[in-house]
């Protein structure tokens, strides 16, 4: 067995959401079973997230903070004291590579990594760069996009990889897709965390306003909130469609590769899910998002021909009803979105980024 000191150590730094946290954990796994050491550079929020991570990584908290909230004037202070404790660390235990995957709590390591002059690279989640790595894009050594097309700073460009999935997703990737027949419809609502509610009021009434005798076909799963649920139950009902209505649900990977259609807000791992298993969506984004990246990460699907959008601002029931049946009144439509989301699938994104991080320890 190969002594410790042999080992490349990878850092990886990675802020305090899920969003960021889950693709860090996707590279972590892969890069221990391929022999690497790995350390995760986070906050204290980010160390929420580390259960699932392999028990070999070292989870190092660093000070860092949001210009967002709390005392502003202290900010650079707490990062500057996470750089130089980022630097030290690293003088002590040299890495081979730093990745950044987004949030404030990266800033400390990606910026002792770019004064050291260390291999480095980000991964961007969503089509429009977050703040902290559009600051550190032109000074990495590759930018690996989730999202494509990814906006990108004037003369810099980045590299398709996709968002990694978990196992379950992988395991349903380009299962054959039914296309909506005589017989039931199955379809799922997600809306995320945020901005859920008005999901919850429109999605619903949308579904009332089809023909009668395509909602008693309907099988619809909808994620809300437990304080919308009772309304949302009460809507399909007086509708005489069937639905099961959850805050959360646990087999999500198993409801999207049975549904005919998915109806979700646009955030960067329901569309990677959606599009590695393959389904056509009705998308709409979350309009508070930050720079509107719900909007850029659906951008791609709709010029693919694997989804339909319908902004926030332009979001009732008679309009959506209208998506919902240009893809339950079409077959062959339908058929020809999910193959399209089906080829716009990255279920090898991790190895893609694995295959940066190794490149560039060789560059």
């Amino acid at each position: 067995m190969a002594d410790v000191a042999d080992q490349p150590l990878l850092l990886i730094a990675a802020g305090g959401t899920g969003g960021h946290m889950f693709p860090a954990q996707a590279l972590a796994e892969a890069m221990v079973r391929k022999g690497w050491r790995v350390k995760l550079s986070t906050d204290s929020r980010g160390a929420r997230y580390t259960g699932g991570f392999p028990h070999t990584v070292q989870v190092e908290e660093v000070a860092s903070a949001t210009f967002a909230r709390g005392a502003k004037v202290m900010v650079p202070f707490r990062i500057a004291r996470g750089v130089l404790a980022a630097m030290r660390a690293m003088r002590r235990d040299r890495p081979a590579v730093v990745v950044g995957f987004g949030g404030y709590p990266s800033i400390p390591a990606l910026t002792a990594a770019w004064l050291l002059r260390l291999p480095r690279m980000i991964h961007e989640q969503n089509g429009v760069l977050g703040r902290v790595n559009r600051i550190f894009a032109p000074r990495v050594d590759r930018i690996a996009c989730g999202t494509w097309p990814t906006d990108l700073p004037k003369g810099i460009t980045g590299k398709h990889t996709g968002n990694p999935v978990r196992q379950a997703v992988l395991d349903r990737a380009g299962a054959p897709y039914v296309p909506p027949g005589a017989g039931d419809i199955s379809v799922l609502v997600i809306g995320g965390s945020q901005g859920a509610r008005v999901l919850s009021k429109v999605v619903p009434d949308a579904f009332s306003r089809l023909p009668k005798a395509l909602r008693s076909r309907l099988k619809i799963s909808h994620q809300a909130r437990a304080e919308d649920a009772e309304t949302v139950i009460r809507t399909y009902r007086d509708a005489g469609i069937a639905a099961e209505v959850e805050g959360f649900f646990t087999d999500v990977p198993a409801r999207i590769a049975g549904a005919q259609l998915v109806v979700s807000r646009s955030g960067a791992s329901s569309l990677a899910d959606i599009t590695v298993i393959g389904r056509p969506s009705v998308l709409i984004p979350f309009a508070a998002a930050a720079g509107d990246h719900q909007t850029a990460n659906a951008r791609g699907l709709v010029q693919g021909g694997a989804a339909s959008i319908l902004p926030e601002g332009r979001l009732d029931a008679p309009a959506l009803c209208e998506h919902i049946l240009a893809v339950l009144n079409q077959p062959t439509a339908a058929a020809h979105m999910a193959a399209s989301a089906l080829a716009l699938g990255r279920p090898d994104a991790t190895q893609r980024l694995v295959a940066i991080v190794e490149e560039l320890r060789t560059a």
